[in-house]
C-alpha cells in the first residue's frame, strides 16, 4: 500500500467513525467461496469503529432445502406468495444463514446477535391474490437495534418479520434493509449482490442522483431483473427518506466492500441524495488537489502548464466539482469585460469519473455563470479536446479573430496553435 493510499483511507475513517452502514447481503453471495473474505472486510470496518448492521437474504438456501426435500417453494425472495411449507423452509434457511454469519464473525472476535427486530403484518390481498404468509415491514424495533450497536454488537436481521401474536412472516430482505437504514438514519445502505454493478450505469463505477436513478429504472424496465429492480427502488426510497448513499456492490469480488468504502472512485454503483455532489468556487486548500488532477494533462500537453504560484494568483477564476468532499474535476472562467466575453479554461475530469456527464455539467455551469456576469460570448482554446467542445459542449469552430485583443496577443505568444471554439450566450 502506498503512503498516499493510507492517507486517503485515514480521511474516510474520520468521516465514518461511529456512523452506521446497513449491509444487505444476497444469499447467493453467502453461498460463494468469497463470503468468508467479505466477513473479514466487515471485521475491518468494525475495527475502525464503523458500526455495521447486517440484513441477509435466504432465497438460494430455500431452493437448496426444497430440492433436498423434493418440495416446490411457492416463492423464493419474499415478494410473491408464501405458503406454509415455504415459510418453514424460509425459517430453516434464515436460521442457518444467520448462524453462518455468527460463525464467521466469531473467527475475528466480532460480537454479533441475531434479532427479531422486524415487526410485520400480512402483505394481504393484491390484484385479487392472497399473499398468505408473505409479510410487509410495519416498523423496526429501533431501540433494540440501537442498544446492540451501542454495546459494539453487530445486529443480524434475517428476512423474517414477526407480528407479536406468535406469527412469523417471510419478508423481502431489500425492504427490511431499507426500513432499518431509514429508521436508524444510516450513513450508507449497501446492497451486496452476486453480480456486477448495474448494467449500463458506467464502465467501472457510476453515481446516480435520485432523479437519474428513477429515470434509469424507467428506461430499463424491460431489461432489469426483478431482483435488481427491487434493490434499485428500495435504494431510491432510502435516499429520499434521508439515507445519504445507497450502494450496489459485486460481493463475489475480493475486497469489493472495502474498495467501495475507502476510495473516491468506488467499485460499484451508487445512488446519492442531492447533497452528494456540487460545483463550488475553489478554495486555497483545493490547490494541491487541482494540481494533482491536471498534472498528467499538462504533461500530455492537453492543458497549459500551471504552477502552484499560478493557481494562487488565479484561484478566484477556478471552480471544482466535488464528490463526497473530494475534488474530481475543475474548470476556470476568465472574464474579458471590454469584449463582453469570457474564456472557459482548464476543464478537466479525473479519469475515474469520465463518461459520467461531469464535464458537461461544468460547461453548463460556466455558461450560466458567464451569462449572469453579463458576457455575450464564451470561448475556449483546445489542442486535443475540440471535438468534445463541438459535439457535447455546444461550441462552434471559430478563428483567432474571435478572441478579445488581450487574449489574441497571448495566443500568438504561446505557439500552441490551439483551435478556437466559440459559443454565443444570448
Amino acid at each position: 500500500m502506498k503512503a498516499t493510499d493510507l492517507r486517503g483511507i485515514l480521511g474516510y475513517i474520520a468521516r465514518f467513525r461511529d456512523r452506521l452502514f446497513v449491509l444487505n447481503i444476497d444469499s447467493a453471495v453467502m453461498e460463494a467461496d468469497t463470503f468468508r473474505n467479505l466477513l473479514l472486510d466487515i471485521s475491518v470496518l468494525r475495527s475502525l469503529n464503523i458500526n455495521v448492521l447486517i440484513v441477509h437474504g435466504a432465497s438460494c438456501r430455500i431452493q437448496q432445502l426444497a430440492d433436498t426435500a423434493g418440495l416446490q417453494p411457492s416463492d423464493l425472495d419474499g415478494m410473491g406468495i408464501t405458503d406454509a411449507t415455504t415459510l418453514e423452509l424460509a425459517i430453516l434457511a434464515a436460521n442457518r444463514l444467520s448462524h453462518d454469519i455468527l460463525e464467521g464473525l466469531a473467527e475475528t472476535d466480532v460480537r454479533a446477535a441475531v434479532t427479531n427486530a422486524i415487526v410485520a403484518h400480512p402483505a394481504g390481498i393484491r390484484r385479487g391474490q392472497d399473499f398468505a404468509l408473505t409479510g410487509k415491514v410495519e416498523r423496526v424495533d429501533k431501540a433494540f437495534l440501537q442498544e446492540l450497536l451501542k454495546q459494539g454488537i453487530v445486529p443480524i436481521v434475517p428476512p423474517l418479520g414477526f407480528d407479536g401474536n406468535s406469527q412469523t412472516f417471510r419478508v423481502n430482505s431489500d425492504q427490511a434493509a431499507r426500513a432499518v437504514a431509514e429508521s436508524l438514519k444510516a450513513a450508507k445502505l449497501m446492497f451486496i449482490t452476486p453480480g456486477d454493478h448495474i448494467q449500463g450505469a458506467g464502465t467501472l463505477s457510476a453515481q446516480f442522483s435520485v432523479a437519474e436513478a428513477e429515470a434509469f429504472i424507467q428506461d430499463h424496465a424491460d431489461t432489469l431483473t426483478p431482483e435488481m429492480k427491487s434493490k434499485l427502488e428500495h435504494g431510491v426510497h432510502a435516499c429520499k427518506q434521508g439515507v445519504p448513499r445507497a450502494h450496489f456492490i459485486n460481493g463475489l469480488l475480493d475486497e469489493a466492500l472495502l474498495g467501495e468504502v475507502f476510495s473516491n472512485e468506488g467499485v460499484g454503483t451508487m445512488i446519492y441524495a442531492n447533497e452528494y455532489q456540487s460545483i463550488r468556487p475553489a478554495r486555497k486548500r483545493d490547490i494541491g488537489a487541482i494540481l494533482a488532477l491536471i498534472r498528467e494533462a499538462i504533461a500530455a500537453e492537453e492543458l497549459i502548464p500551471r504552477t502552484r504560484h499560478d493557481l494562487v494568483g488565479q484561484l478566484g477564476a477556478f471552480y471544482v466539482f466535488e464528490i463526497d468532499r473530494n475534488v474530481v474535476a475543475c474548470v476556470a472562467l476568465r472574464l474579458y469585460a471590454e469584449a463582453e466575453a469570457a474564456e472557459l479554461e482548464c476543464l478537466f475530469v479525473s479519469e475515474a469519473h469520465e463518461n459520467q456527464g461531469i464535464g458537461g455539467k461544468l460547461v453548463q455551469f460556466v455558461c450560466e455563470r458567464a451569462r449572469q456576469l453579463g458576457c455575450k460570448r464564451l470561448f475556449a482554446l483546445s489542442t486535443q479536446a475540440f471535438n468534445y467542445f463541438q459535439q457535447k459542449g455546444g461550441f462552434s469552430l471559430g478563428s483567432v479573430e474571435d478572441l478579445p485583443a488581450e487574449r489574441r496577443s497571448k495566443y500568438d505568444q504561446s505557439g500552441r496553435q490551439s483551435r478556437v471554439l466559440v459559443r454565443d450566450l444570448d
